[in-house]
């Protein structure tokens, strides 16, 4: 770790950061947690979970690598519509294999869909694990950028689709903090609200670290 490091936030229930400046700071969990980082498409999710999985050499699911791995053996001409069901369900077969595996676990998700995260809190629920997420709330204009940044963009409605579904998230997290209402995801076991200034603070990810300061 660092020095400039001068913090260790271990989420229980919703630690809201967004809008807050400061030291940089690892994110702590248990040994055997699954943290799911969600946003936007070009919110900086592989980013944050590149930064992550290198400082820990934590195992990673991202659906983009089964998407490449499916694009590498599929003749160049078919469309990547006609082979997408396969891919999921690549996806899914690789979510619950690493789930039952055990081990800590970094997995890359819009978050716009309920039943994806109850899914996978079952799975790791009837393995004694907890689901955590990390909530990257950063704007459409920041993520359009962070799209054309890297060259890859996804579809106006797709995106228009997630942007629907986490703006209302968002919302009733935003509604949660400021109220104390009903937990919008009970199925999480923390939520780490980040903007684009906080989730550049976060430095790594710890994993079976106790002591913090959140």
């Amino acid at each position: 770790m660092g020095s400039s490091v001068d913090a260790v936030v271990a989420p229980r229930g919703v630690v809201d950061l967004r809008g807050e400046a400061g030291a940089e700071f690892v994110a702590a969990y248990p040994a055997d947690a699954v943290v799911v980082v969600s946003g936007l498409p070009g919110a900086g999710k592989s980013t944050l979970l590149r930064r992550w999985s290198g400082a820990a050499r934590v195992r990673t699911v991202d659906p983009r690598t089964v998407h490449e791995a499916c694009e590498a053996v599929m003749p160049a001409a078919l469309p990547y519509a006609v082979y997408r069901p396969w891919a999921r369900l690549e996806h899914f077969r690789l979510l619950r294999s690493s789930v039952r595996r055990g081990g800590p676990l970094l997995v890359h998700d819009c978050g716009s869909r309920a039943w994806m995260r109850r899914w996978l809190a079952r799975e790791a629920a009837r393995r004694g694990r907890e689901l955590h997420l990390v909530l990257l709330d950063v704007g459409a204009a920041t993520a359009l950028d962070g799209q054309r940044a890297r060259g890859r963009h996804a579809k106006a409605r797709v995106f228009a689709r997630h942007r629907r579904g986490l703006e209302r998230l968002l919302a009733a997290f935003t509604r949660h903090v400021r109220s104390g209402g009903p937990l919008p995801t009970p199925e999480a076991s923390s939520v780490l609200l980040l903007d684009a200034v906080s989730r550049s603070r976060a430095r790594s990810v710890e994993f079976g670290t106790e002591n913090a300061t959140r």
